[in-house]
Formats: structure tokens, sequence, C-alpha cells
């Protein structure tokens, strides 16, 4: 006991710890493979938590608003029992949901890619006629360059193994072995209900987050982690909640036009642009190009030229009307800064890391501001001096 409390003692700690810490990370880098196939068991038991927080944090929204609609009630019971009548309204509307797409909305996707996949020899002619068409007037023969990387057999292929792989799924998940059923039954039984456990109990956790974090950090440092925690929220629910409402609109407004134009794939390209609506900038840009493609090859260039003056207007209507309306200036990023926060968060976390990049860098970008805020006035109030403003014309 002597010899730890001794300054011989405190001296050798630090190297001691250090030799330590070597030796913890040389087996971890020594034993990797075992480390990630931890991690990746880890990941995979508690997988159906992520999703049920997911689930949760997406039906609070609404849950949310239900909750203040019921609490005006004047029925005393209602507005008791406010908090468990929006949880049960909207786990109703989510099931409900469900049950609409599984069998409204998937049998016409699915249908849709099998009638595109029954046609594609008669649309993947029209392409070439067309490249070849383009090629003779800028005199380069396209065609052939394009044929020996994009044949129709090798495309064909591809598109039957995609369909093979889809029934293989549909066979697997719906009509396979009875332990793969069970399996996949129980997960998302579990997301289920852990999602409505933690909305159920969401009030005391964040109450319990927020006292430990002041129990354990500076006053300080405590406020601006609950402040930006918040204003994160704030963001990420609002981001949500605008491109969810956005979606829906020019979904279905895609949807209603291609249908009256006559497109076979209505649907399938108003849901696509409804979701890919989700990714700022790139996605719904994207989904238009996809979509005039398809309605030019399979209708023909004319029915493409007026799809392409249809999708550009409501593009416009929808980037300059309805979004800013929705948005109502909480997101005020450069372009710039959309394509960086976009393109990193991809790399990082792929489609999620994209819908999750815009709201965090809002918070970051605040938080960049209102460090510059400080340092400028610390320097104002120790006498430094600021640089000049530039000068103006007269």
């Amino acid at each position: 006991m002597r010899f730890l409390k001794s300054p011989k003692f405190s001296m050798l700690l630090p190297y001691l710890l250090l030799a330590v810490v070597v030796i913890i990370v040389f087996r971890v880098v020594s034993e990797i493979q075992y480390v990630f196939s931890a991690l990746s068991w880890f990941f995979g038991v508690m997988s159906p938590f992520f999703y049920g927080f997911l689930l949760a944090y997406v039906l609070n929204i609404p849950c949310t608003a239900l909750q203040k609609l019921y609490g005006r009630v004047r029925w005393g019971f209602i507005a008791r029992k406010k908090k468990g009548l929006s949880i049960i309204s909207v786990y109703l509307f989510f099931l409900l949901l469900i049950f609409f797409v599984l069998n409204l909305i998937v049998p016409q996707i699915y249908n849709s890619v099998s009638y595109f996949i029954a046609n594609f020899q008669t649309y993947y002619e029209t392409a070439m006629s067309a490249i070849s068409y383009i090629g003779v007037h800028f005199d380069v023969d396209l065609s052939t360059m394009l044929a020996d990387q994009f044949s129709f057999e090798n495309i064909l292929a591809m598109l039957q193994g995609f369909q093979s792989d889809g029934n293989n799924f549909v066979n697997d998940v719906l009509f396979g072995t009875l332990a793969n059923i069970s399996t996949a039954i129980f997960r998302m039984f579990l997301a289920l209900i852990s999602s409505l456990y933690i909305l159920l109990g969401k009030d005391a956790f964040q109450g319990y987050l927020r006292r430990g974090l002041v129990a354990t950090s500076p006053t300080s440092v405590s406020a601006a982690v609950l402040k930006y925690g918040n204003a994160l929220n704030q963001n990420f629910k609002q981001y949500i909640y605008t491109q969810t409402i956005d979606g829906l609109i020019l979904g279905t407004v895609t949807t209603i036009v291609l249908t009256i134009m006559g497109s076979p794939y209505a649907l399938l390209l108003g849901l696509m642009l409804g979701v890919f609506n989700y990714i700022p900038y790139f996605g719904s840009i994207v989904a238009t190009l996809i979509s005039i493609l398809v309605v030019a090859l399979t209708q023909g260039l004319t029915m493409g030229l007026i799809a392409t003056v249809v999708l550009i207007i409501l593009q416009q209507l929808d980037a300059n009307v309805l979004q800013p309306k929705l948005m109502s200036g909480s997101f005020s990023l450069s372009p710039l800064l959309v394509i960086i926060s976009i393109t990193v968060g991809g790399a990082m976390a792929g489609m999620l890391g994209m819908i999750a990049a815009i709201p965090i860098m809002a918070v970051l970008k605040d938080l960049l501001d209102t460090y510059i805020a400080y340092r400028e006035r610390v320097k104002v109030t120790d006498g430094a001096d600021l640089p000049p403003d530039p000068p103006t014309e007269e």
C-alpha cells in the first residue's frame, strides 16, 4: 500500500496505463476479424431495437400533434387520456397503412416491373434507334459503342435476375421455411413493440438523460448540449415532416399527371419521385430524369418531351413555392454546403446519412456562427482591432 502511495508509483502510473492501452490495441488489431464478427453479431441482435427507435422517432411527430389536438377536446376523458389515445390512433393508422401498401401498392409495383421486363425488347430497340439517329448527326457510331457495354442479352438477364431475386425473396420470406418466417416476424414484432414502449416512456427517459447530463457536467457544457441537442431534434422533425408532406404531394401529382398521359408506370414513377425527394437536390433531379427517360422509351419522344415540360414545371413549383412554405426558412444553407453534407453523409452512412446530413449540417453551421460571434465579442471587449469593413460604393 505504501508503494501505491509513493511518488515513484505516481511517476510510473502513466507509463503503466500506456502499456496497458498498447497491449489492448495490439490484441484488438491482431484479432480484428473476431472483433468485427462480435460487432456484427451485436448489431444484428440490437437491430430490432434500432429500427424500433427510428420508428418511434418518426411516429412521435404525428403523435405529438394528435396529443395537442386531444388536449383541446372538452370531454374530460379524452383530455386526461390524450397521450394514450394519441399513441393508439397513430399505431392504428400505421398498421392500416402497412395493410394498404402490402395489398394495393406492392402488387401494382410488381406488375409494373413485370410488364416492363416483358416489353423490354421493344423499349431497347427504340432506345438504340434514337441513339443511332443522334450518332448519325454527330458522325459518331454510338450504337456500336454502347451495344458492347449494354447489350440486350446482358440487360435482359440482369432484369430477369432481379425479377427472380424478387420472387425468391417473396418465397423465402412468405412461403419459405418456418424458421425464416418466424425470425422475420419476431424481429418485426420486436421492433414494433420496442417502438411502442419507447413512445410510452420517452418523457421519463428524456428526463433521466437530462438529469444525468446536468449532474455529471459543468453548467455551461450541459446548457450547450441541451440547447443544440434540442435544435438538432427540432431540425430532424421539421425535415422529416417537410420532406414527407412534400414527397406525398409531388408523388401524388406526378402519378395523376402520368396516368392522364397514359403511362403504364405512373404509380411506380410517382412513388419513386416521392421517395427520392428525401434526398435534397440530387434525389428529385435523378428521379425526374429517370421518369422522363422511361416515358420517352415506353411512349415515344413526343410524350417524353411533354413529360419533360410537365415535370420541370412541377419541380419548379415544388422548389420555389411548396418547399419554402413548408420549410419556413428552417434550413438556410447554401447549395455548396448542401452538396458537401449530402456527399459526406452518403459516404458515411448511405441513404440514412444523406437524409440526416441536412439537419446535422444546419446545427453545425449554427454552432459555428455562434462561436464566431462569441470570438468577435471577445475581441471587441479586449480592445483588439477587428478587420475593417469593406469600402462601400458611392
